[in-house]
């Protein structure tokens, strides 16, 4: 019931949003705004979610994957479910058309892919970095690289991963080592250590493309850089020189192995340009970020589902004289299954609509309309990947309160939510590198140009709502934030980014729940419009306090200097 209630929802939330109206106008043929194609095929999604990847996520967190002779091991009967997803064409929703791919939008991959993540986060991060890596190689690769890896990468029949992470070089790219030499074929040859690789090794697929980011010699005109190259697990049928040193272990995630991996001269392609391997790899931001979101909405609306069942289910209190009554009857349970309901819904709608303004800025021919989406999208991805993450986790949390004493059992899967949850605000880009990203690029630099465009696109809601207590709370919501906005500083962006990301990220889920406000007619679509009333109910006191953190400037963080790190102990 709680998947098929979830496709129900997304459907919904997808067919309500201006920018798929849009979208619609410009790809007739993608079918992103007819009712029964998203019903079918998101509902075939919940299907297998439900059927074949949760029975696996919850057997496979306890099984968890190992290091065998060399190679990774993965839990029991990841096989079977990832046959099932490959199967089913799953890996194919947004790939090219020309390399076999649907040719469907984002919005409709996004959609689906919560639901598998809804499932098991876990299971759902193996074709992320397969559509990521297609997406860099058919913008920077050789025809014939795109002939060789381009079918297979977006069918599912080879994998791949990003290594960029070294030790003591994380997210300092500068510092990265890996070492990357020309050889006299025109490949090259990879010597480094990385780390943190998700499915770094496996058999899921005979064949695995590691797109390596390493430091090139300079050659020519072109100076000494990072450089982006694709090196294959096999070549010609022999294994490369790729070792997988260990597999991490790991508070959740346990059916994703996180591997190090030694390249020790590894034959290795270059992809693209040399030296410029960094930009390039940033095609893959709008990708991972986006898939990041859609685990935090898939894990918050799990344990949201989780929570108000159970409520409802479960008796305690009441008169002494009569039976016991349901828990959800209590003000106190019902303040909590309010907010993480609302939480959970307002991270969809974020991930929906990210999703959908990413389709808009690939698929506009008109400069003006292509620039508007371009600015939006650069607001909301920041804001996706960290409100959706940290709602994973406050969802989660929220959960195992619900349930009390249950919920800190194995026997309920509310503590696999919550240990599944806490990296997405990690991995990806911290949430203090997001913040970083959205004060100073998306709103003091680029002549705040992203700022604008979220400003712009909220007040056109603000005006659809008309004059309703929503509207009004969305109006005040964002008056705080273009006031906080203005008063940010570069010098003190570095203290205070954080608590505006925050607010920022109120504002942006806020102007969400307004447009769900407005949604009427059927009992789901009733349903979101409450929860949207509900969050805009909280939104707006959250951001107060996040402004008034940040109107301290660097104060906030004044006391810093008179502490001894010796007495914590």
């Amino acid at each position: 019931m709680s998947f098929s209630a979830a496709s129900a929802a997304i459907v919904a939330h997808i067919l309500a949003m201006p920018e798929v109206a849009c979208l619609a106008a410009l790809s007739p043929e993608a079918s992103c705004d007819d009712e029964s194609f998203l019903t079918e095929i998101i509902g075939a999604a919940a299907a297998l979610a439900e059927g074949e990847i949760e029975p696996f996520g919850r057997a496979g967190d306890r099984m968890g994957c190992e290091l065998v002779d060399g190679r990774v091991r993965l839990a029991e009967g990841h096989h079977a479910a990832w046959r099932a997803f490959v199967e089913g064409g799953w890996t194919m929703i947004e790939g090219a058309p020309e390399f076999g791919g649907m040719g469907l939008p984002m919005v409709v991959h996004s959609a689906c892919e919560e639901l598998f993540n809804r499932a098991s986060s876990g299971f759902g991060m193996a074709p992320t970095p397969m559509r990521c890596a297609a997406r860099v190689i058919e913008k920077y690769g050789s025809a014939a690289m795109m002939d060789e890896w381009l079918p297979h990468l977006i069918d599912g029949s080879w994998g791949a991963t990003i290594c960029i992470s070294e030790a003591d070089a994380g997210s300092d790219v500068p510092r990265l080592r890996t070492a990357a030499t020309p050889r006299e074929d025109g490949s090259w040859s990879i010597t480094g250590e990385k780390m943190w690789i998700s499915f770094g090794d496996h058999d899921l697929t005979p064949r695995i493309g590691h797109m390596v980011l390493a430091r090139s010699p300079a050659m020519g005109d072109v100076p000494a850089g990072l450089s982006l190259f694709l090196v294959p697990s096999e070549v010609d049928g022999q294994r490369n020189a790729v070792v997988v040193r260990r597999i991490e272990e790991k508070l959740g995630l346990h059916v994703s192995p996180t591997c190090a991996l030694g390249f020790e001269g590894a034959q290795g392609w270059l992809i693209g340009t040399a030296g410029r391997g960094l930009p390039q790899l940033f095609t893959m931001i709008i990708g991972m970020r986006l898939s990041v979101g859609s685990q935090g909405a898939g894990i918050a609306g799990a344990a949201a589902g989780l929570a108000w069942r159970y409520a409802a289910e479960r008796r305690q209190g009441g008169r002494p004289d009569a039976p016991p009554v349901a828990i959800d009857q209590h003000g106190d349970v019902r303040r909590m299954l309010l907010d993480i309901g609302a939480r959970a819904e307002v991270a969809r709608a974020l991930v929906l609509t990210a999703s959908a303004v990413s389709d808009l800025q690939a698929r506009e021919s008109d400069a003006a309309a292509k620039a508007r989406a371009g600015d939006l999208l650069a607001w909301l991805l920041p804001i996706t990947k960290n409100f959706c993450a940290e709602a994973a986790f406050t969802c989660a949390s929220g959960a195992i309160q619900v349930l009390g004493g249950a919920g800190y059992t194995t026997e309920w899967p509310a503590e696999q939510y919550l240990r599944d949850a806490r990296v997405l605000s990690i991995y990806e880009g911290t949430s203090g590198m997001q913040a970083l990203d959205l004060t100073l690029r998306r709103t003091l630099g680029d002549e705040g140009r992203a700022l604008a465009g979220f400003v712009a696109a909220a007040r056109v809601d603000i005006a659809r709502a008309g004059a309703t207590g929503a509207a009004s709370r969305m109006e005040a919501l964002l008056g705080l934030l273009e006031a906080t906005a203005a008063r940010v500083t570069k010098a003190d962006a570095p203290v205070v980014a954080y608590p505006f990301l925050q607010l920022a990220s109120l504002a942006t889920t806020g102007w969400l729940a307004l447009r769900m406000t407005l949604m009427s007619g059927t009992p789901t679509r009733d349903h979101l419009a409450a929860l949207g009333r509900h969050w805009l109910r909280l939104a707006l006191p959250l951001a107060e306090a996040e402004a008034a953190q940040v109107a301290m400037g660097a104060d906030l963080a004044g006391e810093f200097t008179a502490m001894d790190p010796i007495l914590f102990g």
